[in-house]
C-alpha cells in the first residue's frame, strides 16, 4: 500500500499523474479544500466543473487557479446544496452539456452551526451535506456510469464519532438539537452514502468512498462559536490534541481516493491520511472509523429514507 500519510499534500499524490481527457467535479470549489482539489486535478490536465454558492466567489477561485495553472481547463455551475431545487438545476445544467463524469467530489458542507433548515425543511447539516449530495449524486449517476470506471468521493469526517445517524428523527423535531450531535450525524450519513452507494453501483463501474481529510483552519468552521470550540476540546480524549493540517494536506485525501491505481477494484471504504482506516470503538484513538458508519443495515435504511425525503426513487 502507499508510503503516503497525514503529511502528504495534492502534489506528492498526483506527482507524475496524467488527468488529460478526464472530467472531474467539485462542489464547495469556491474556497479552501474544495478549491485546492479543483486546483490539483486542473494542474494535471483534468477538465474540472466547480459547483460553487456563490458565482462572484467561484469566479474569484477561477482566477487564483488560472495563475498558479495557466490554461486550466474550468467550467463554474450554481450549486446550493441546501436547496433541492437547486440540486436539479446544477445537474440537469451539467447533463445538458457533458455525457460522462470520471469523478465526482462531493466536497461541500456545514459545520455545527446553529439550528437552520434547508429550503425544503430538512435541518441544515443532514439536509446539505448529505441529502443534498445524495440528490446530486444520483441525478449525475448516468455520466458517472457512462464514464466508468468512474469514482464518487463523498467527505466525511473524525466528527462522525459524535452521533450515528437517527432515522427516526433526522430533523431533530423529537429531540434537543445540538450542534456538534447534528454534525456528527450528517457525517456518519456520508459514511453510509458511501457504503450503499458502491454496494448499488460497483457492478456499473462506480465506485464510492468516504474521506476523512484531518483538522484544516476552512471556511467550514465559519458557524463556530467560542461554545461550540470549547465543547469540541472537551470531547477529546485527555491528554490528546489536535493536529492541524495545511489545505494541501487537507486535500490529498481527496484527491488519492480520485486518483490512485491502489484502489482500482475497491470501493465503500472509508480513508484518512491517504490510506484505509480500520474500525475502532476505541475513544482514545486518533484514527479509524466506528463500526456503525460501516453497518450495511443502516446505509440501506439510510439510502431508502433519503430517497423518500427527496422524492426519488431510481
Amino acid at each position: 500500500m502507499t508510503s503516503f500519510g497525514a503529511s502528504t499534500t495534492t502534489d506528492d499524490v498526483l506527482a507524475g499523474v496524467d488527468l488529460q481527457g478526464r472530467r472531474f467535479f467539485v462542489t464547495g470549489a469556491s474556497a479552501g479544500l474544495g478549491e485546492e482539489t479543483a486546483r490539483a486535478f486542473a494542474a494535471h490536465g483534468a477538465a474540472v466543473t466547480m459547483a460553487v454558492r456563490d458565482l462572484d466567489r467561484g469566479a474569484a477561485a477561477v482566477g487564483r487557479i488560472r495563475a498558479k495553472v495557466p490554461g486550466a481547463d474550468l467550467e463554474v455551475r450554481q450549486l446550493e446544496l441546501a436547496s433541492l431545487a437547486s440540486v436539479r438545476a446544477c445537474a440537469d445544467g451539467f447533463l445538458a452539456d457533458h455525457d460522462r463524469l470520471d469523478v465526482l467530489v462531493n466536497n461541500a458542507g456545514v459545520m455545527a452551526c446553529p439550528f437552520g433548515t434547508t429550503a425544503d425543511g430538512f435541518e441544515l447539516q443532514f439536509g446539505t451535506n448529505h441529502l443534498g449530495h445524495f440528490l446530486l449524486t444520483n441525478l449525475l449517476a448516468p455520466a458517472l456510469v457512462a464514464a466508468a470506471p468512474a469514482r464518487v468521493v463523498s467527505l466525511s469526517s473524525r466528527g462522525h464519532r459524535f452521533s450515528d445517524v437517527d432515522l427516526d428523527d433526522p430533523n431533530f423535531e423529537h429531540t434537543p438539537y445540538d450542534p456538534w450531535v447534528g454534525y456528527g450525524r450528517a457525517k456518519t450519513a456520508n459514511v453510509l452514502f458511501a457504503i450503499e452507494l458502491d454496494r448499488r453501483c460497483a457492478d456499473r463501474g462506480v465506485r464510492a468512498f468516504a474521506v476523512h481529510p484531518g483538522t484544516i483552519s476552512t471556511e467550514l468552521g465559519r458557524h463556530l462559536t467560542d461554545e461550540s470550540l470549547a465543547a469540541l476540546v472537551a470531547s477529546m480524549p485527555s491528554g490528546q490534541e489536535m493536529r492541524w493540517k495545511s489545505v494541501p494536506e487537507g486535500a490529498a485525501t481527496s484527491v488519492w481516493a480520485a486518483t490512485t491505481a491502489e484502489l482500482d477494484g475497491r470501493g465503500g471504504l472509508y480513508l484518512e491520511d491517504c490510506g484505509v482506516a480500520e474500525p475502532t470503538d476505541d475513544p482514545a484513538a486518533r484514527t479509524g472509523v466506528r463500526p456503525y458508519a460501516l453497518d450495511p443495515g443502516r446505509a440501506a435504511a439510510l439510502w431508502e429514507l433519503s430517497e423518500r425525503l427527496v422524492g426519488l426513487g431510481i
